[in-house]
């Protein structure tokens, strides 16, 4: 069925009370952003596509909390605390009033767990798969940010959290038959590593106070580090049996080797890339200890333009057709 209510009653209702000091009560053209002294807006956006990014009968709740959490992912790996978001939503025909109000009231939970604030946005109709962009600012003090062009020889390489969960996820989420045997509580946690991204904002402040460089994984943990050292004008070696997994996705490849291939890159994963100088490296792991996020090292930054070399657990390089999701 079809809104019940028209675009301005949508906002009054659903939105409105989502909105910060900086949304004006979304009653204006624009937002306005005071950042306080000594600190710098660092800016992201990412857009969500029905059949792209989330199945279309994915529970609105999960839609939403993933259209937000990945964008708070970026600002977590630039070191930026959450401040606003800007949300643009082009909806079908067909959703209803329902989705729309579950939809919201997962946004306002993720806006309070978060400490971040709607300041605006916009709602169209359209006639293609349902479309969600945010454009999300983070605060970070003047100087901090880590930037994705920070790695240098010597430093070591970590990742946060553990790595495919979600791409393991994906495929149990599209075809319920695949690894029957795998028991409910794996295949739970798998699916919901891909319904839901953790974003790791928890260890922003440790990320700008010890870390060189850095990006969230999304696309793909081969890919996006590769991604990161090109940036950098460096290269690695990376222990790829020093990749975390969880107890879950270990679950999975036991029954199927291939999915160790898939994990790596795969995507969805939106953990944080760390290159830390050698010096820092305890100090980087006290400070995520204190904020309670597993950081595992991977590698070693080296000099010089080459790829990253990825060592296997033989000892053998391994090398990988695709590194990680592209669009294009």
């Amino acid at each position: 069925m079809s809104v019940p209510f028209t675009e301005d009653e949508l906002i009054a209702r659903l939105f409105t009370p989502l909105a910060g000091p900086g949304g004006l009560a979304l009653r204006d053209d624009a937002a306005l952003i005071s950042p306080p002294p000594g600190t710098q807006i660092v800016a992201t956006t990412d857009a969500i596509v029905a059949g792209v990014h989330f199945f279309a009968d994915d529970p609105p709740r999960c839609v939403a909390r993933k259209a937000l959490r990945t964008n708070l992912s970026d600002l977590a790996a630039k070191g930026a605390d959450p401040h606003g978001f800007l949300l643009t939503l082009a909806l079908p025909a067909e959703v209803s009033a329902q989705w729309l109000e579950d939809f919201a009231a997962a946004l306002g939970e993720d806006c309070r767990a978060y400490a971040i604030d709607l300041l605006g946005g916009d709602t169209v109709r359209t006639p293609g798969p349902a479309m969600i962009s945010i454009t999300a600012l983070g605060l970070a003090p003047t100087g901090k940010m880590v930037p994705r062009t920070g790695a240098r020889p010597g430093d070591a390489l970590y990742v946060s959290g553990t790595i495919g969960d979600a791409a393991i996820g994906l495929k149990l989420r599209a075809d319920a038959a695949f690894l029957s045997v795998l028991p409910t509580r794996a295949r739970n946690e798998l699916v919901s590593r891909y319904l839901e991204p953790r974003p790791r904002n928890a260890l922003a402040a440790t990320m700008r106070a010890h870390a060189s460089g850095g990006m969230d994984v999304s696309d793909g943990f081969i890919g996006d580090i590769a991604k990161m050292l090109a940036a950098s004008g460096v290269s690695a070696r990376i222990n790829l049996a020093d990749v975390p997994l969880s107890a879950a996705a270990r679950a999975a490849i036991a029954l199927d080797a291939s999915l160790f291939d898939a994990a790596l890159v795969g995507g969805d994963d939106y953990e944080l890339l760390a290159s830390v100088p050698a010096g820092s490296t305890a100090a980087f792991e006290a400070g995520a200890g204190a904020a309670h996020v597993d950081v595992s090292r991977v590698g070693w930054v080296v000099a010089g333009p080459a790829p990253p070399e990825f060592i296997g657990a033989d000892g053998a390089l391994r090398k990988f057709a695709r590194g990680s999701f592209s669009h294009f």
